[in-house]
């Protein structure tokens, strides 16, 4: 075995007599290292969008979430409160009333999600650590929190003595509607806060209130919730709780962030994969050329192959040969790859050299998981590549 190496290893640095195997034995090697090197730097890049998208989302996102399996309210008893209080792995829970509405201010108007919430909200999620202007809502008052996307659209500020904000939602029970103005009901909001996440879908989204307004507003009940979000203390699993809220909740649905944001995360993953699978095709492209290159070398070789044959090596021993050289070549491309991929992210990391937009530098992470990717794609590659120049030397002896 370490006779066959040696060999391998003399072929794959020494010098071929033809011009041609060098410059493709080259250009593959080459390719090796920028593919990989680029296919390391694309994965870093997601893994960055993928930290950058998921955190603004995280920042109003609840640990876990209790939702109704039917209708729209959750009927939250004496009972289900007094166990989730005794419950040790919950830092904090908050009961919230929301649902889409209309939003006028002066002569416009605007269709929005009212997020009506209780006073433990607040410590449920960073909310309060998002408003550069103004505060957060009062409770039992009247004040509204609104997205700085929002707050454009609307043209509002906060404390306007000229224009009201109002919130309507259509009235609910059966019958005949006489007047317009008796289908709706209809609130008034006072912005206190504006919110802002960097995230234009999130910003744009929602206008929070006390939670009895949302009462008021859409008919609930003491005891009637849309959801509760839920805060976990700190190292509380998040299966135990899950389990925990299943045996309180048993005909309600429990989601954790991934699931809230699932068309977020499906949409990620199914880009990162479509990057992955092109630069794949790429890497199969280039190892084409490696496969030229060692059945070039195979046939410049002949005179060789026959000698060490004739002296006892056997068919398997000599495939073996240019198995590993195609190998170390293989090996060494995917180091310095790896080394050029991991120092440019590295400096993008914290740096920021290049821009997304402006100020904002183009988002990447450096994950020891993405090198293991790219290090276990193309060495499978490089060995089926190897092994189809390495049975050429079947060919060969049958010749």
């Amino acid at each position: 075995m370490n006779t066959v190496f040696y060999i391998a290893k003399r072929y794959a640095f020494s010098k071929s007599k033809t011009k041609a195997i060098n410059i493709i034995t080259r250009i593959s090697a080459i390719g090796i290292i920028v593919s990989s090197m680029a296919l390391f730097v694309v994965l870093s890049v997601f893994s960055g969008l993928e930290n950058s998208l998921v955190s603004f989302t995280n920042v109003i996102d609840p640990d876990l979430v209790v939702l109704p399996s039917k209708g729209k309210s959750i009927n939250l008893t004496i009972d289900q409160q007094e166990k989730l209080k005794s419950l040790g792995k919950i830092a904090n829970y908050s009961n919230i009333i929301e649902d889409r509405v209309i939003f006028t201010y002066g002569d416009k108007q605007i269709v929005a999600i009212l997020k009506a919430v209780d006073s433990n909200y607040p410590k449920t999620v960073a909310i309060t650590e998002n408003i550069p202007h103004g505060k957060w809502i009062q409770p039992n008052t009247n004040d509204a929190v609104m997205g700085n996307v929002l707050a454009d659209e609307l043209s509002a500020g906060m404390y306007s003595n000229d224009k009201l904000l109002e919130v309507l939602a259509m009235k609910p029970g059966k019958g005949m509607i006489t007047m317009p103005e008796d289908a709706y009901i209809k609130l008034p909001l006072y912005p206190s806060g504006i919110y802002s996440l960097n995230n234009i879908d999130t910003d744009n989204k929602y206008i929070y209130a006390d939670i009895n307004v949302g009462k008021d507003l859409l008919g609930f009940k003491a005891n009637e919730f849309s959801k509760i979000e839920f805060k976990l203390t700190n190292g509380t699993s998040e299966r135990e709780l899950t389990s925990a809220l299943k045996d309180i909740f048993p005909n309600e649905t429990i989601k954790n962030r991934s699931q809230l944001n699932e068309g977020l995360y499906k949409m990620l993953k199914t880009e990162s994969l479509a990057i992955y699978l092109i630069f794949t095709l790429i890497i199969i492209v280039t190892l084409f050329c490696l496969t030229g290159a060692l059945i070039m070398i195979i046939l410049e070789k002949k005179a060789h192959i026959k000698t060490l044959y004739d002296i006892g090596f056997s068919q398997k021993k000599l495939k073996h040969i240019f198995l590993y050289q195609g190998l170390i070549l293989s090996v060494g491309g995917v180091i310095i790859g790896l080394i050029l991929g991991i120092t440019i992210t590295l400096l993008q990391q914290h740096f920021g050299f290049v821009k997304a937009n402006g100020d904002f530098p183009y988002p990447v992470v450096f994950r020891w998981k993405n090198g293991a990717v790219v290090t276990i794609i193309i060495l499978i590659l490089s060995i089926i590549a190897s092994y189809i120049a390495a049975s050429r030397i079947k060919i060969l002896m049958n010749e």
